[in-house]
Order: C-alpha cells, then sequence, then structure tokens
C-alpha cells in the first residue's frame, strides 16, 4: 500500500488533495486558512528551531558586545548553526504543509523534522547558491535578483518532495514558474511582506525584554509566528504548480 505522504519523483502525480488555483488571492487565501487552522502546530514547529537557533545568536551578540574573543567564536559558529537551522525548518515546514493539506495532522513535529535530515546537505547548497545568486542580483541591478527570486522560490519543495539534486532542483522550480512568473511573483511579494509586518509587530511587543531575551524569545516568536506563512504560501503554489504542469502534461 503507497505512503500518501512520501516524497514523489518529479512528473509524477501523487495522490493528494486538491490545490489551490494558481492565483495570488487562491493560493494565499489557502495559506491563510492553513495557518489559523493549525497555527499551534506551524508554532510550536518553528519555535522549537528558532529557540535553539537564537539562543547561540544571543551569546554571540553579547559576547560580541562584551567584546571578548570568545564572542567572535560564537559568532561563527552562530553563523553555521544558524544557516543550518534555517534549512532545516524550511524543509521541515514543507512536510508541515503537506501533512496538514487533508486537513488532518498525521506526523509529529519530531517525525517531520527527521524526515528532513536526508535532505540537510541538498537544501544547505542549494539555498546558499540561491542566495548568492539573488543577493548579487539586487545588489547589481534589482530586476535580476527579482527574477532569481521568483523562478527558484519553489526550490525547497523540489528538493524534500521530489527528492531532487541542487541543480536538478533550480530546474525544477524554473520549470514549474515557467508561464506563470507573474502570479508566483505576487505571491512571495505579497506573502513575504504579510510574514514581514507580523514579525516587526510580535517583535515590537516584545521589545521590552532585556536584550539577551529580546534576541532569543523575543525573536524566537516573532519568527515562529512569520516563517510558517511564507512556508505555507511557497509550498501551496509548488503544489498549485505541479497539479497544473502534471494536468496540462497528461491531457
Amino acid at each position: 500500500m503507497s505512503d500518501p505522504h512520501a516524497p514523489s519523483q518529479p512528473g509524477t502525480p501523487a495522490t493528494e488533495p486538491a490545490s489551490p488555483s494558481l492565483s495570488v488571492g487562491g493560493v494565499l487565501s489557502e495559506a491563510f486558512s492553513l495557518y489559523t487552522r493549525f497555527f499551534t502546530r506551524f508554532f510550536v514547529l518553528a519555535l522549537v528551531v528558532f529557540l535553539v537557533l537564537n539562543l547561540v545568536t544571543a551569546l554571540a551578540a553579547v559576547g560580541l558586545q562584551d567584546g571578548g574573543g570568545g564572542g567572535f567564536f560564537v559568532s561563527v559558529v552562530s553563523l553555521a548553526i544558524a544557516v543550518i537551522g534555517t534549512y532545516w525548518l524550511q524543509g521541515a515546514l514543507v512536510f508541515a504543509v503537506q501533512d496538514v493539506r487533508d486537513g488532518q495532522v498525521d506526523s509529529s513535529i519530531s517525525e517531520l523534522l527527521r524526515k528532513v535530515t536526508p535532505f540537510l546537505g541538498t537544501l544547505v547548497v542549494a539555498g546558499l547558491l540561491a542566495g548568492i545568486g539573488i543577493g548579487v542580483g539586487l545588489v547589481l541591478l534589482i530586476v535580476p535578483g527579482v527574477y532569481l527570486l521568483t523562478i527558484w522560490a519553489l526550490i525547497v519543495p523540489a528538493i524534500v518532495l521530489e527528492r531532487a539534486g541542487v541543480t536538478e532542483a533550480f530546474g525544477r522550480s524554473r520549470a514549474l514558474v515557467s508561464g506563470r512568473f507573474w502570479p508566483v511573483l505576487g505571491i512571495v511579494v505579497v506573502a513575504a511582506v504579510v510574514s514581514a509586518v507580523a514579525q516587526g509587530i510580535v517583535s515590537a511587543v516584545l521589545a521590552f525584554l532585556p536584550l539577551f531575551l529580546q534576541y532569543w524569545i523575543g525573536a524566537a516568536v516573532a519568527g515562529a509566528v512569520a516563517v510558517p506563512f511564507m512556508a505555507l504560501a511557497i509550498t501551496l503554489t509548488y503544489f498549485a504548480l505541479r497539479a497544473e504542469k502534471d494536468g496540462a502534461a497528461s491531457a
């Protein structure tokens, strides 16, 4: 008997719930619906990761303020942990979105984090390459950076749900976005703005905390509130485009 939550191969349709229509309103509406319905699940998953990441960041920030040599070492370690942890969380959130699309929770948080482990190296390498490319594009001339941000938006779902390698993930994301650039750009921009505003509001509310706790608890809570919505929007975009492309291929 096949596992409905097993990663599918590229181009191979999987039995799964109907995807939202690929429009800015359709995807974001579905993202908001799942976000509010399963808020506790997404929040706790992200909070677990951010509490670990931000503890190291807080220690680095305090160490640098004190001016000790140890602070620099901790900051380097913090950066490495942040990179790995960020992509680990992104992969886990993709699996979490896939898990709840049928309206119920089937996997525990520890299972979601464990499922990402085999893909962690690929996620980190692909994420760093994409980040460098997008960053250079934004610095040199904004339009190329926005273009790359859009066509590479689906790299993480391609890696964890289709087992794509680094180069395959870039190609798969571009193929899915092909012909649907503007709706995908709209979804990415609106979801990013919503997430940034939510993170800013939560950070402002928790600004009364001592500096160390702001870096640790405050930033962790703010990230746990904001980041899952972006992951929902991106993952639902992936499912919508995959259904659309697979439907066109089988027609």
